[in-house]
């Protein structure tokens, strides 16, 4: 097992709208090292599920692919320590025009454990309210219904590689159908 990991410094190199990135400086295995660290305050998703078993999914340009993605709704915290569940009622409005009393909680997600702390906590939204988007005026999201099936297979050809979207999918596919 490797000697334990300590960190000598941590220096803020650059503050974004939704990451701060640090160099920390660290002794590892008796050697030092820099290592890149992402701080991103965290997130909520929604798996929206409709009375008829379909799943709404958003469609939406993602920068740093360049190109449109399929993902469930998700969005950021407002403010570092807003409750989860808050931000996870905000972004299922906002992003599909569709609001639920009631959020059940799905897991949690570390999106990239190598470099951020990105933390994500999914919820599954049932009796659906029709409402309307939020959109923010740099959004084009278009909200698209689905069955579970088919997204399942868009996630074994690799259609659907959004992590938070895929692990959802996966793991409510798996308790709505247990083991056989």
């Amino acid at each position: 097992m490797a000697e334990k990991v300590i960190r000598l410094n941590r220096e803020l190199k650059y503050q974004g709208t939704i990451l701060k990135i640090y160099e920390d400086t660290v002794i590892a295995n008796g050697h030092e090292a820099h290592w890149d660290f992402i701080h991103h305050d965290g997130a909520a998703a929604v798996l929206p599920v409709m009375d008829d078993g379909r799943i709404l999914m958003v469609r939406q340009y993602r920068n740093a692919l360049e190109r449109e993605t399929l993902e469930i709704p998700a969005g950021k915290l407002d403010e570092p320590g807003e409750p989860k569940i808050e931000c996870a009622y905000r972004e299922l409005e906002e992003e599909t025009g569709y609001r639920s009393e009631n959020l059940e909680y799905l897991m949690s997600v570390n999106t990239t454990v190598a470099f951020c702390d990105e933390a994500i906590d999914i919820f599954v939204a049932r009796n659906l309210i029709p409402s309307r988007q939020h959109l923010d005026e740099d959004e084009d999201i278009q909200v698209e219904a689905w069955e579970l099936k088919d997204l399942l297979q868009l996630i074994y050809e690799g259609k659907i590689s959004d992590g938070k979207t895929a692990a959802a999918i996966s793991t409510y596919a798996a308790k709505l159908y247990g083991p056989k």
